[in-house]
């Protein structure tokens, strides 16, 4: 462990270039995404039969509304960490995923503006973060762009080679059939794990961009602060989607090889990405 002087935090300390933190834009925007990330998510996963009561559009069947519940849950705890970490390289890769799913989310709500909940308050506050959230979370990335040097913190640690490059390619691959399945939803429909409609197709595949997007910056990032924040965001998504799988299992059609492999693929990923966090945090530790 690199030396310090006498009262230095070496994990917030970095060693040159700009200061590195997030900017207040960015906190406050943090902090008023959560309270809307809180109440889909609540809505979507305790009551994910009820959305034609509740929430912006009927969503069938339940599975698909815990899915998306999954998403809004990881989001909870990134932006959390956005409020609350000091520097900004320790949540930066999780902005471009986010935008990238805003934005998506924002093109099928118009693309399907017809099976929404007109007048319904759910369906005005849902409207009115999509219009504005993919706006907002990319004037923060541009603002906070410069802020990071590219360098690690003092006690940081390198991610290996190998953790990265598999990564990055199931990120990449998962990028892209989410962006596949949201262009052209009717690949999925009669052959995705439960019953889906265009909406909901376009809905699996924006869920699917956001740990693809986060996975491919591995590439050019090997800093292991720089990933630890936003791969816990992605474990609570993942514990989720294993609650979603356990107690909505009739949604599942189990005579469709999707079901399966989609299940299967679930239970390894969470325990590919555990054995990640894990191991790392680890050697973290130990550097110490």
């Amino acid at each position: 462990m690199s030396e310090t002087a006498p009262g230095t935090d070496a994990p917030e300390r970095h060693r040159s270039g700009p200061e590195d933190r997030v900017l207040p834009f960015t906190r406050v925007l943090a902090f008023v995404i959560i309270p809307f990330l809180v109440a889909a998510a609540f809505l979507l996963l305790v009551l994910p039969g009820a959305t034609e009561q509740h929430f912006a559009w009927t969503i069938q069947p339940p599975v698909t509304a815990m899915l998306l519940g999954s998403a809004y849950a990881g989001g909870i705890w990134f932006f959390v960490q956005v409020a609350v970490q000091r520097r900004w390289h320790r949540v930066r890769h999780g902005f471009p995923a986010v935008l990238v799913f805003a934005t998506l989310l924002a093109i099928a709500t118009f693309l399907h503006w017809d099976r929404f909940h007109f007048g319904h308050i759910s369906f005005i506050t849902w409207v009115a973060l999509y219009i504005s959230t993919p706006v907002l979370v990319l004037v923060a990335l541009v603002l906070n762009l410069r802020q990071d040097d590219g360098m690690p913190e003092g006690d940081d640690i390198e991610i290996p080679g190998p953790w990265r490059y598999v990564l990055a390619l199931v990120g990449a691959a998962s990028t892209v059939t989410g962006l596949v399945l949201f262009i052209v939803p009717s690949l999925l429909i009669g052959s995705w794990a439960w019953e889906v409609t265009p909406l909901t197709a376009r809905v699996v595949g924006a869920v699917l961009t956001l740990p693809g997007l986060v996975n491919v910056w591995m590439l050019w990032d090997d800093r292991w602060s720089a990933f630890r924040r936003v791969f816990q965001a992605q474990l609570v998504s993942l514990a989720c989607i294993l609650l979603a799988i356990a107690v909505r299992l009739a949604d599942f059609d189990w005579n469709r090889p999707s079901a399966w492999f989609f299940a299967i693929g679930i239970v390894v990923s969470a325990g590919v990405y555990a054995l990640f966090y894990f191991s790392l945090e680890r050697r973290a530790t130990r550097s110490v």
